[in-house]
């Protein structure tokens, strides 16, 4: 028992969980646009999932405490090195748009977490941390795969763009309101500036945007509207549920996994609904 605890410890906090939430979103967007998106890509979106996140969230702490780390830190230290180095494999599978494009958000993520303007980084920029994970989620998850497939520009992307950025942010309250008592005022998160139930209401409201952005586009896909309709009640029904004192694993296991559980959903209801 206490083997699994381990274990399921490691792969949330080494960010595998997350790293498979984003490919979820991948294959969203492939099925919804119809991609020829190669496996190498998917390395490519994975294992940069996870150097990211984990630089973002133990680079401060690796660097002031390398001495007393504990085992497991070192452990995820380790494997993010390892991850990092399967990342430069895949680099060199990548065409050099998609690369470019790829820079553009990772030195975005870089600047998240490194300090940058008078000892400031974009996560302490006040009102821009939720934002700013938005658009890198939206950016890899639609933007990249619709490079790397050499798609054209059309108006569906667009939307799909925005869907994806309300949905990040909406996904992202419930980290916020965990996160409120342990946040610097300065940060003016969401549940900062207008409490945990006005922030509420707004993912709510964000919710429904998204949803009813399906109206403008041209084609509408039946499987990916139902699709998407249960991934905004699931994500309302997890921001209902949120509050400042939630069990462990609420926001980075079970709020994760609400783009996994679309994913498989949208793969369903494409069999039962082709």
């Amino acid at each position: 028992m206490k083997l699994l605890k381990r274990v399921f410890s490691f792969y949330v906090n080494s960010s595998i969980h997350v790293a498979l939430a984003v490919l979820s979103l991948v294959m969203i967007t492939e099925i919804e646009f119809g991609l020829k998106i190669s496996r190498t890509l998917y390395g490519f979106i994975f294992f940069g999932t996870i150097t990211g996140y984990n630089f973002v969230k133990y680079a401060a702490v690796a660097g002031l405490h390398h001495k007393s780390l504990t085992d497991s830190l070192k452990t995820i230290q380790v494997f993010s090195i390892l991850c990092f180095v399967i990342l430069l494999f895949f680099s060199l599978r990548q065409s050099f748009e998609t690369l470019c494009t790829t820079a553009v958000f990772g030195i975005l993520t870089l600047l998240y977490a490194v300090p940058f303007l008078r000892r400031k980084n974009l996560r302490n920029f006040s009102g821009l941390k939720i934002f700013i994970v938005a658009i890198v989620w939206a950016g890899v998850t639609v933007i990249i795969p619709l490079i790397a497939a050499k798609e054209e520009y059309v108006a569906a992307h667009a939307i799909t763009f925005l869907q994806r950025t309300f949905i990040v942010i909406a996904l992202t309250i419930p980290f916020e309101i965990r996160d409120l008592p342990y946040d610097k005022p300065t940060l003016n998160t969401l549940p900062q500036r207008h409490g945990v139930f006005v922030t509420k209401i707004l993912g709510g409201v964000l919710l429904g945007i998204c949803f009813l952005m399906e109206y403008f586009r041209d084609v509408i896909s039946i499987p990916y509207a139902i699709g998407l309709l249960f991934a905004c009640i699931l994500t309302a029904i997890a921001i209902f549920f949120s509050e400042k004192r939630q069990p462990r694993y609420f926001a980075s296991f079970w709020v994760e996994s609400i783009p996994i559980v679309w994913c498989g959903f949208l793969l369903l209801i494409r069999h039962l609904l082709p």
